[in-house]
């Protein structure tokens, strides 16, 4: 079994903001001190939705690479890396297109619902239909097991699961597979090698999952197993031959809760955002302008925090006792408005300045962020190339 690995990425549309930040970000600085981890610009992604607008993608990967180190990624901790500089991921890609069935393209749930989105763009190309199968060649060229999404992306993660199991039936056998995994069967040692053959003939003729998942954890615990034997065997409790790509498995992350300044979900399209490098006049004067409670006119006139946008900020940044204060203060008029603002305003400026502080050098020093990118590449490029390597001999495409 391959080592434990989290992959994701983000399209590169420019400066980030607190939206994305405790939506994807926070996260991604929790995970890197919990798992190997690689983040990745996805530019060619960007390409399937806004293929006659080039021009915007260089700046916007800086801008939103610097945000990323900002927000605490650490490059010495995770690998960052650009999709277009590593090239294996485009023959992949193209290699996977060979045995995808079309349907399973055009049944990704988000595939209509991007095109009713996007109505006013010209989706009918090859790129936008196919770009579920570039995610799951992203993924599954570093034999990633984890990958952070919410709901709305587990279909997307199945799919790549689904690409994973047909790959490895079509071409993960090998000359005499059966008589290789039943002698490394026997190197699990007799009561274990049992163990694994009741497992696997439940699995198989039964369907209990329960039973492939000992199964794992069985060859897992298995320490004289050579990397070879290990694949066989997880192969041949799955019904397989040899595994090839590691199918990945998703890493549910909580449903933003960040509001837009408006009290819809912060969006560049709704205008409703604040920038996580933004000047602190500048965030100050959104935050003092807001909406609020409408049946507040006057400073007398008693509201409904539920009703108010800034309630919602308030569910993000402020305390119990902070909470309580503004519920009890607006119901009965016993604060204004602007009281009620002046505490979000005060923990937005101060989540953000180390941001501010960590975004400085990169800012003064351009070369700091082609520096760990080049750096970032050259990491995923040898994960990559390995993955390439079996891919390769597997589909007879290794030869001179």
């Amino acid at each position: 079994m391959y080592a434990e690995r989290v992959l994701s990425g983000m399209r590169p549309t420019g400066r980030l903001h607190l939206g994305h930040y405790h939506g994807v970000l926070k996260n991604w600085v929790k995970l890197q001190d919990e798992y190997p981890c690689l983040f990745f610009v996805a530019d060619w992604h960007a390409l399937t939705t806004t293929y006659d607008e080039p021009g915007t993608i260089e700046e916007n990967t800086r801008e939103m690479v610097i945000d990323w180190l900002a927000a605490g990624v650490d490059p010495a901790r995770a690998t960052l890396f650009i999709q277009s500089r590593v090239p294996e991921h485009a023959e992949f890609h193209l290699l996977l297109s060979m045995m995808t069935p079309l349907g399973w393209l055009e049944r990704v749930p988000t595939y209509k619902d991007q095109q009713e989105k996007l109505e006013h763009k010209d989706l009918s190309t090859y790129g936008f239909l196919g770009y579920p199968l570039l995610q799951a060649a992203d993924i599954l060229i570093y034999r990633a097991n984890r990958v952070p999404v919410g709901e709305d992306q587990v279909p997307h993660i199945e799919f790549s699961r689904e690409i994973a199991r047909r790959f490895n039936h079509l071409y993960g056998r090998e000359p005499d597979f059966e008589a290789k995994a039943s002698a490394a069967v026997k190197l699990l040692g007799a009561k274990r090698a049992r163990e694994y053959e009741e497992l696997r003939t439940r699995f198989q003729q039964d369907g209990d999952h329960q039973a492939r998942e000992r199964g794992r954890v069985l060859l897992d615990e298995a320490q004289n197993l050579s990397t070879d034997d290990r694949e066989r065997l997880f192969g041949y409790l799955e019904g397989s031959s040899k595994m090839i790509l590691v199918e990945p498995g998703a890493l549910l992350t909580e449903a933003a809760k960040m509001p837009g300044l408006d009290g819809h979900k912060m969006s560049k399209s709704y205008n409703n955002t604040i920038s996580l490098r933004e000047s602190a006049d500048s965030v100050t004067k959104k935050i003092r302008t807001m909406q609020t409670d409408p049946a507040r006119v006057r400073r007398t006139d008693p509201g409904e925090p539920e009703r108010c946008p800034v309630w919602q900020f308030h569910l993000v940044y402020s305390d119990e006792g902070t909470k309580q204060w503004v519920q009890q203060g607006c119901r009965s008029a016993g604060i204004g408005c602007i009281e009620c603002k002046h505490p979000v305003i005060d923990a937005v400026l101060k989540e953000q300045e180390p941001m501010h502080e960590r975004a400085q050098a990169y800012i003064d020093d351009p070369t700091l962020v082609r520096s760990i990118i080049a750096d970032g590449c050259e990491r995923a490029r040898k994960l990559a190339a390995e993955t390439m390597r079996d891919v390769r001999e597997a589909m007879g495409l290794n030869y001179t």
